[in-house]
């Protein structure tokens, strides 16, 4: 039987490895057949004005959400507000540059960066203009996608809202509707984004299917050929990454990266995250004493959240990392498939550990009353914040088709 090839794609699965077709009639959201990992949107027309007009109301939202404050607290007929950029400043001029600089990375930077690029990629498409390097740009934009925290960030606002509302009145701005409305139009670009549609738009190689073991798969366009049909340096035709048939030294950098998070785990615990000084005394805090004091204080969900977020993902993530890497270097083949699972699991529930972070940049920014309240970051901070980034790291330098080799 013979089968047009313009009635369907063929793709490989990213978690497993697994070369297989997508029919192409209709419109549809696919997993794998192999290990249920999703696949992507394939079928229909190519929708550019739903996420173009999204992306551009994006914009939109986040200049609302950083011209005017998220959250204002007054104690003491004193009053101070903090905007997105006032947190980052406060950590920056207490001494923390590269707390500072992640969460200015997180929470401004690649939003905007994720926004404006996929304008600049989308916009010349929907009119058939040519501008150069939308190739380039395109593979920025889904790396700024992974790195943008803002629905963590907003679980921050409401943690540190709830810690300081015994202290004094604390009240939401107007920045933080336009923040909301970021959170939900970002998410709703990622929701109707059809990658695999636009890298086809962009133009790349067709797709071979008679080249059995040869074929390679691009992690970042998802090309699907043979490497040596390629001329010259093994690179993407399509996006220009390099070709692979599975990520480089995967199970050295992360092992690499999981020890380091193991080491840098325990001064994150031990050392205090805030110091709050309360008419001239001072009690440092660390993440364990500031879920202690949730549960004093009958607030136990939010006590539940933190601990959950801050403590367990971070260790329980450490060591699913370490049994994927010693199961695959012992070419295990139990339980394939959950074992993939529990790696899309990692990989998802990562960034929510980033939660006390976010937190101690509002308060430091909010509280600072002389000798009546202040808040003051605290070495541990840096810590945490190194232990998230890493096993970020760690998790994406991770290849899970390793699972699948044996």
């Amino acid at each position: 039987m013979t089968i047009h090839r313009d009635f369907f794609q063929v793709v490989e699965c990213d978690a497993c490895g697994m070369v297989q077709t997508v029919p192409l009639e209709g419109d549809g959201l696919f997993c794998c057949c192999r290990c249920a990992t999703f696949l992507g949107r394939f079928g229909g027309r190519l929708d550019l004005d739903r996420p173009l007009a999204l992306a551009v109301a994006g914009l939109i939202c986040f200049v609302l959400a950083n011209s005017f404050p998220i959250i204002s607290m007054s104690m003491s007929g004193n009053s101070r507000s903090v905007t997105l950029l006032g947190g980052v400043i406060e950590l920056f001029l207490g001494g923390y540059e590269l707390l500072s600089g992640l969460v200015l990375w997180t929470t401004i930077w690649a939003p905007l960066l994720f926004l404006i690029g996929f304008v600049y990629v989308l916009l010349p498409m929907r009119l058939d203009w040519a501008w150069p390097g939308r190739k380039r740009i395109f593979r920025l934009v889904l790396f700024f996608s992974r790195w943008g925290m803002l629905e963590v960030y907003l679980l921050g606002i409401l943690v540190a809202y709830v810690k300081l509302a015994d202290l004094a009145l604390v009240a939401p701005g107007l920045g933080l509707y336009g923040f909301v409305g970021l959170i939900f139009v970002v998410a709703g670009v990622m929701a109707v984004l059809d990658v695999h549609g636009v890298w086809k738009r962009l133009g790349g190689q067709e797709k071979k299917l008679n080249d059995g073991a040869s074929m390679c798969s691009c992690l970042v366009c998802h090309w699907l050929g043979n490497p040596s049909s390629v001329p010259g340096s093994p690179h993407c035709p399509r996006c220009g990454s390099v070709l692979t048939h599975r990520k480089p030294n995967t199970l050295q950098r992360s092992m690499a990266l999981t020890l380091t998070a193991f080491i840098l785990y325990i001064p994150a615990n031990l050392l205090p995250v805030m110091t709050v000084i309360h008419f001239g005394r001072g009690e440092p805090n660390t993440i364990l004493s500031g879920v202690i004091a949730l549960i004093k204080e009958g607030m136990w969900p939010l006590a539940l959240v933190v601990f959950v977020a801050s403590i367990v993902v971070p260790l329980l993530k450490l060591i699913a990392l370490t049994f994927l890497l010693v199961s695959v270097r012992i070419k295990s083949r139990w339980r394939l498939k959950d074992r993939t699972l529990l790696y899309r699991i990692i990989e998802s529930v990562g960034r929510w550990s980033m939660v006390d972070i976010f937190v101690i940049s509002l308060m430091v920014a909010l509280v600072d009353f002389g000798a009546v309240a202040t808040i003051e970051a605290g070495p541990g901070a840096t810590f945490f914040g190194a232990v998230v980034v890493i096993t970020l790291l760690a998790a994406e330098s991770f290849d899970p088709r390793l699972i699948w080799d044996s």
